[in-house]
């Protein structure tokens, strides 16, 4: 079984994928509960991710609305 990622391999994969344009400015992000599942995480790792996200001006967010990308 593979080892998960940490959190700040997760927010450098978002990071890569929001620069790629997987994600593109003004797109919201998965939910927190579909982006644990999808990197195999807790919510508690992936809050952790978006919170160091924000304070790096990757993300915003919404309360009760989602996080988005920046435009």
């Amino acid at each position: 079984m593979p080892v998960p990622m940490s959190y700040t391999e997760i927010a450098a994969d978002l990071t890569a994928r929001i620069q790629a344009g997987e994600y593109p400015a003004g797109s919201k992000l998965p939910s927190y509960n579909e982006l644990a599942t999808l990197y195999s995480v807790h919510f508690a790792t992936i809050a952790r991710v978006m919170a160091l996200l924000r304070d790096r001006g990757v993300v915003l967010g919404s309360p009760g609305r989602g996080t988005f990308v920046p435009d």
